[in-house]
Order: structure tokens, then C-alpha cells, then sequence
């Protein structure tokens, strides 16, 4: 199977809607005219680009402490209500400057300069300067990190050059004042010949003298260039450009400051480390699982009683008021919806805490770290260490960190990395690998849940290594090159806004996914699919439902979960991995319920059957169980990326890998496992 570098393809055009800039002679007032002004929102990467359009849209777009957080177009309605100095007429006299202005504001993905080494920063360049002239924004806003100056005024000089209209917003003043010297922000737009505002977006200050400047910058006329050698090659270019760029960090904040030793270096040294950077990652790992399953375990056991008791209770007594107990309708909705829904609910606090957890180790700048932690490891199996991150953002959710991809250089090693992605243990599976953790393993659950997340990287490096040594045996190594930020104490605003979009996005994607899976579900175990019964009235084991499940069974007996209750989660799990747990309590509320129609023991009904299938080997067929869950194919959700990031060709190479890897992986842990437990 040949893999060719072929330029990345968009599955559709992306373009900014042209402004049509209004007067105040028109009616409404500034902002008023057909469409409201476009700006761009752009900088280097990491520097406060998605958290200031999150602060100034109330959008719930993706943010991190770490590069290649964008790497789509967002975008956002920025209602500005600042007075701005000017009125965008020549000459009149009027109050439009002091109305709301409604402007379409566009988060882009980051770069530090106008040449792209990669399909994100390509999307970047194409938007800022595409043609028609028109169809380019207004103004761009490019945010520039006041401790890392130098870094972020190669991309300023290339927009100023093109005479492009810009407005420097001025972030992480302190970090800059922690590292001991401060950017004058008037001295800098002296040099810059443009607008310069210091902000600080985590914070939401300076939002409003943004919105004054944005004002007044886009009633100005077109700005003008600055000026760059003539008759001179590019490198000419380039020394100029560089050296410019030292002076103005000279007189806004002194050279010798850009360079100062911090704290933040010094903790470097040992967290990434060779031998004790990994061993200080695995050890923080094993701390946020050990804390996610101990302290929600109570808050999950409590929700789980009030959903099999109460909850269950008063549906059952409501529908026998109005005459539908003992009906398809109380199966539905007790048997179905209330069982499906309410199991997966009751992980609510386990996901909400690892989405915290998550959040403060992201905003602290560790998990930047992560990625130079494993550079060696990445460029084992023939990825750059910048491949880590949209790995590391897999074990969120796979959709994204297909997407994310997009921040490397090439194509064999962006269908490389979607091809591992999959095999990251997503938050989906986290909520079955605790609830089998808390059946099987009793206080040992945070270890066996850390334990699969081991068993994912290991299974990337080991399929990677195979790749690696068959189709992309000729893959180049490439070195790290990396922008860490500087360390930081995590904000409660932005960690509970983080770990709010995050449980919000995984509740609305399950609940959608759950609810008509649920549906479906019951619809199927009602449907008989062996004679002598009626709708709604057939055991689950033979009921369309467990016949198909039955049918597949025999593939996994030599995984020791052979039955067809372990089954039946598998097929549903392949189109959500959310709707295992609720194809399992559904099917065992709907074979054994208790005398008050709630679901029975779950736990105890699931250790049983892998007991049976296993033929007295619960705890290897579990295991076997959830590394086959680790590895076989996510979602129809991941699915539908890889699709339109690498093509149909490699998604279904990546389904058959998967399945491979899967089963053969379950296969041997269980064969193993009774051995030698």
C-alpha cells in the first residue's frame, strides 16, 4: 500500500465572509450594514489565542496550555459595546461610535509566520492572504505572549510588510513580570506602527480597551508597510527581518530579559528528564486515576441507588396509575431509558473530577512537558514528538485528536498518527474500565484502570514499531522542536470552564447517542426471534437481540468472554463505546428484575457471566475483555474523522488493524492470564 505526500485537502472550502463596512449615515448605525466587520484572531501557538475568543465570544472552543490546541476555524459573534475614537465616516459628527457593534470574530489556527510547515498553519496563511482581496478580514488581532516576545514578532513583521491591518494584543504580562522585567506596551507599538493593548483573557482584563482599539483600528484607512530590502535574496530578508525584531524586543523590554533563566527551566530539568521524566508522568497518571476512582466511587454508588430505587419506583407507580404498568411502555421506559440513561448518569462525577483533574495539569503546562517526555519514544516508531499531542488529546476523545493531526509537517506521518489514535483509551471506555475495575478488582480498581492506560501505550508503541518496519520503513526521523510554556498556577474560571465544556460536550454527545441506541436496544431484545412469543414478552436470549449477539459469541470464547450478554455490549460499543453500560443494564433489568421492577444487582450479573464464560476464570476474561474494548474501533464518530482526514482507504485498513490487534491481544491476556492466576 503506497503512501504518497500529497498536500492536505479540506473536505470543503473554508472562507471569511467579506465585510461590508457600514456608516453611521446608514440605517442602524455602525455595524448595521449587510454584514458585520471580520476579524481575524491569530498568533503564534499557545499564546491566549482560544482562551481570549472564548473570553470575548462566550463560544466553548478547545483550550490548553500547550501548541496545537486550534487546528480548525472558529467562529464567533463579538459584541462590542466599547466607544472607539473615531466613526469609520471621513467627516461627520454622530453617535454611531458609541453603539453596540456586532462583529464576526474568527479564531485561527496558530503560527508564528506566514510560511506553513504544516496543513493548520497552511489553512492560516490561506485565509489571511487568499484572493479575492475581498474575501480577507477586516483586521486580524494577533496575540503575542509579552514572555516569549521574541517568538511572536516574526509573524507581526510579515503582516506589517503586507501591509496588513493589525491590532497586538498583549498577553502572559505575568508570567513576564514573575521572570522579572515587563514589555512597555506604548515603546512596543511605537516600533510596530500599530495598535498594541496588554490583556489578560484568563482574567478578562483589557477586554474592553480591546474592544475600543478594534473599533478605532477598523475606521482607520489601510495602514502602512514596513519596509524591507530591495533587491535582495531572502536570507538578506530574513537577517533583516530578525534583527528588527531584536531591537524592538530591546527597547520594549530589553534583550538580556527575553533570556532570563526562570524557575520554570530548573523544573525542566528533571521533568523532562530522560530516565525520570517518564517515571514523574506515569507516577502523576497513576495519581488523577487513583483519585478519580476513589473519591467518585461514593458519589456513583449514591446515584446508582437513587436510579434503581426511587427513580425506577415512581415510573413504575406512575405508569400502573395511568394504566400502562406491565406494558411495553413500562419496559421502555424502566427497562430502557431509565436503566440505559441512569447507568451512564452515574458517571457523571468520575468523568466531571478527570475532566479537573485534566484541566489543572493542562493549565499548569505540564502536559506540554508530556510531549518532550516522549519525543524519543515518537521518533521510535518514526513520529516527530509533536505527534504526542493529538495523542495525548485521544485519551479525551479520538474525534478531536483526529483532527489534530493536522499539525504535522507531512502526510505518511498524519496517516500514522490517525492510525494510532484510535488506540488511546478515550473517556468513553474509562467509565466501563471503572465500573469493571470496581467488579473485579475491588480496592484495586485506580490500578487496574492506570494498568489499560499503560496497556494503550504500549499497544501504540507495538503497532507503531510494525508499521514503522513495513510501510513506513523509510519514514525520516525528525527532531522536536517545541515552544514549552512557562509553568503556571491554574485559574479556577478557566479550569471549571474547561472541565464544564468538556462534561457538557460528553453529555450531549452521549446523550443524543445513548438515548436512540437505548431505543434501539430494547426495541431488538423485544422483537422475538424464536417462536411462541409476542412483542415485548420474550426473554432477551431469544429475542433478535441475543441470537445475533449468540451468533457472534463463539469468536471470543478463546477470549473467555463468550457469551452472548459480553457480546451484544461489543456490537453495540461499536457505534458508541458510552452505550456498553447501558446495553448491560439493560439487558439484565430486562432478564432480572427485582420485585420492585428496578434493575438487579448489575455488578453481581456481570461477574457472573464472565465467571460461567470463562469457565471459572472471571479475572483473566475481564481483563481480556477491556484490552479488547481498548483496541478495537472506538466510535462511528472516529470513524467519520479519519474518513475525511486520511481517506476511506486507510479507515478501513485502520478497522481491520484494530480488530486484529483486539482480539488477538484478548486472546493471549486471557490464555496467559489462567495460567497464572
Amino acid at each position: 500500500m503506497a503512501i504518497t505526500d500529497q498536500p492536505f485537502q479540506l473536505s470543503s472550502p473554508v472562507r471569511l465572509t467579506p465585510s461590508v463596512k457600514a456608516c453611521c449615515n446608514t440605517d442602524g448605525g455602525l455595524g448595521a450594514g449587510p454584514e458585520a466587520p471580520v476579524v481575524a484572531l491569530i498568533g503564534a501557538p499557545n499564546t491566549g489565542k482560544s482562551t481570549l475568543f472564548n473570553a470575548l465570544t462566550g463560544a466553548g472552543v478547545t483550550m490548553g496550555n500547550w501548541p496545537g490546541t486550534t487546528v480548525e476555524v472558529s467562529r464567533g459573534v463579538w459584541r462590542s459595546t466599547a466607544s472607539a475614537a473615531s466613526c469609520q465616516c471621513e467627516s461627520c459628527s454622530c453617535d454611531a461610535a458609541d453603539e453596540p457593534l456586532d462583529i464576526t470574530l474568527v479564531d485561527l489556527p496558530g503560527t508564528y509566520s506566514l510560511d506553513p510547515h504544516s496543513p493548520d498553519e497552511a489553512l492560516t496563511r490561506d485565509l489571511l492572504l487568499g484572493e479575492p482581496i475581498a474575501e480577507r478580514p477586516d483586521l486580524s488581532v494577533v496575540t503575542c505572549d509579552a514572555a516569549r516576545l521574541t517568538s511572536c514578532l516574526y509573524l507581526v513583521a510579515q503582516l506589517r510588510e503586507r501591509g496588513l491591518p493589525i491590532v497586538v494584543a498583549l498577553t502572559m504580562a505575568d508570567v513576564a513580570a514573575k521572570r522579572g522585567f515587563e514589555v512597555d506596551a506604548s515603546a512596543l507599538a511605537r516600533e510596530l506602527d500599530c495598535p498594541v493593548v496588554a490583556i489578560d483573557p484568563r482574567r478578562r482584563n483589557g477586554l474592553e480597551a480591546l474592544a475600543a482599539t478594534v473599533r478605532d483600528a477598523l475606521a482607520q484607512p489601510e495602514p502602512s508597510r514596513r519596509p524591507v530590502p530591495e533587491g535582495v535574496d531572502e536570507l538578506a530578508i530574513e537577517d533583516e527581518r530578525f534583527a528588527w525584531i531584536a531591537h524592538v524586543v530591546d527597547v520594549a523590554s530589553g534583550a538580556a530579559a527575553q533570556n532570563t533563566r526562570t524557575w520554570s527551566d530548573k523544573v525542566d530539568r528533571w521533568v523532562t528528564a530522560p530516565v525520570i521524566g517518564p517515571l514523574i508522568f506515569l507516577a502523576v497518571m497513576w495519581v488523577v486515576f487513583q483519585l478519580t476512582t476513589s473519591v467518585a466511587a461514593p458519589l456513583q454508588d449514591l446515584l446508582d441507588g437513587v436510579f434503581a430505587g426511587p427513580v425506577s419506583a415512581a415510573a413504575v407507580w406512575l405508569l400502573t396509575t395511568v394504566g400502562l404498568g406491565d406494558t411495553w411502555v413500562q419496559g421502555l421506559i424502566v427497562d430502557g431509558l431509565i436503566a440505559g440513561v441512569g447507568m451512564l448518569l452515574t458517571f457523571v462525577p468520575l468523568m466531571a473530577l478527570m475532566f479537573v483533574l485534566l484541566a489543572v495539569l493542562e493549565d499548569s503546562g505540564y502536559l506540554a512537558r508530556a510531549a518532550v517526555v516522549t519525543d524519543r519514544l515518537m521518533r521510535s516508531i518514526g513520529l516527530p514528538g509533536r505527534a504526542f499531542l493529538p495523542l495525548i488529546v485521544g485519551y479525551g476523545c479520538n474525534v478531536p485528536a483526529i483532527s489534530g493531526t493536522r499539525i504535522l509537517p507531512n502526510a505518511r506521518q498524519r496517516i500514522l498518527t490517525a492510525l494510532l489514535v484510535p488506540f488511546t483509551s478515550c473517556t468513553a471506555r474509562l467509565t466501563v474500565f471503572v465500573m469493571m475495575g470496581a467488579i473485579f478488582f475491588g480496592p484495586y480498581a485506580g490500578t487496574a484502570v492506570f494498568a489499560m492506560y499503560v496497556i494503550s501505550i504500549l499497544i501504540i508503541i507495538g503497532v507503531g514499531l510494525a508499521l514503522r518496519g513495513t510501510l513506513w520503513r523509510n519514514e525520516p526521523i525528525e527532531p522536536l522542536v517545541i515552544d514549552l510554556p512557562a509553568y503556571q498556577v491554574p485559574t479556577l474560571r478557566l479550569t471549571a470552564s474547561v472541565t464544564w465544556l468538556r462534561l457538557k460536550g460528553f453529555l450531549q454527545t452521549a446523550s443524543g447517542i445513548i438515548v436512540v441506541t437505548v431505543i434501539g436496544v430494547w426495541l431488538l431484545q423485544s422483537i422475538p426471534a424464536t417462536p411462541g412469543y409476542g412483542f415485548a414478552e420474550v426473554p432477551v436470549a431469544g429475542s433478535a437481540y441475543g441470537v445475533v449477539s449468540a451468533s457472534v459469541a463463539p469468536v471470543f470464547a478463546p477470549a473467555g468472554f463468550g457469551s452472548w450478554e459480553s457480546t451484544s455490549t461489543l456490537l453495540v460499543g461499536f457505534v458508541a463505546k458510552e452505550a456498553v453500560i447501558s446495553s448491560w443494564a439493560q439487558t439484565y433489568a430486562v432478564d432480572a428484575p427485582d420485585e420492585s421492577g428496578a434493575p438487579g444487582d448489575l455488578g453481581a450479573a456481570v461477574f457472573a457471566t464472565f465467571n460461567e464464560s470463562s469457565g471459572g476464570h472471571p479475572i483473566p476474561a475481564a481483563l481480556a475483555f477491556m484490552v479488547f474494548l481498548m483496541a478495537y474501533t472506538p466510535c462511528v464518530a472516529t470513524l467519520a474523522a479519519q474518513w475525511r482526514e486520511i481517506g476511506g482507504k486507510w479507515t478501513l485498513f485502520g478497522i481491520g488493524l484494530q480488530l486484529v490487534v483486539a482480539w488477538s491481544l484478548a486472546v493471549g491476556v486471557f490464555q496467559i492470564g489462567r495460567l497464572l492466576l
